[in-house]
């Protein structure tokens, strides 16, 4: 999957480094080819060949947590009363 990518960053390696050794080149103009012809495309096109996958993993990891789901997994304490807060009921003799 990632062949074409990587051999694409390839040639825009070699096209930078001709940018940059030619007699009319600057470094500076062989980095916006490589940043504009190489990184900046490939990392589009490998982003929207992740989207698939990236919608089942989504998917998968939703499924997992309706299914685990358990009755009380809030995190909170129970409906009674906490320590010192509340006076306790007597009956009076």
């Amino acid at each position: 999957m990632y062949l074409v990518p990587i051999a694409w960053l390839y040639v825009t390696v070699l096209m930078a480094v001709a940018e940059a050794t030619s007699s009319h080149g600057t470094v500076l103009g062989a980095v916006i080819t490589f940043v504009l012809y190489g990184l900046v495309p490939v990392s589009l096109i490998v982003y929207l060949m992740r989207t698939p996958a990236r919608r089942r993993a989504r998917l998968a990891r939703e499924a997992q947590e309706a299914v685990s789901v358990q009755p009380d997994a809030g995190g909170h304490a129970p409906g009674a009363a906490e320590d010192g807060l509340v006076a306790p009921v007597r009956k009076e003799p």
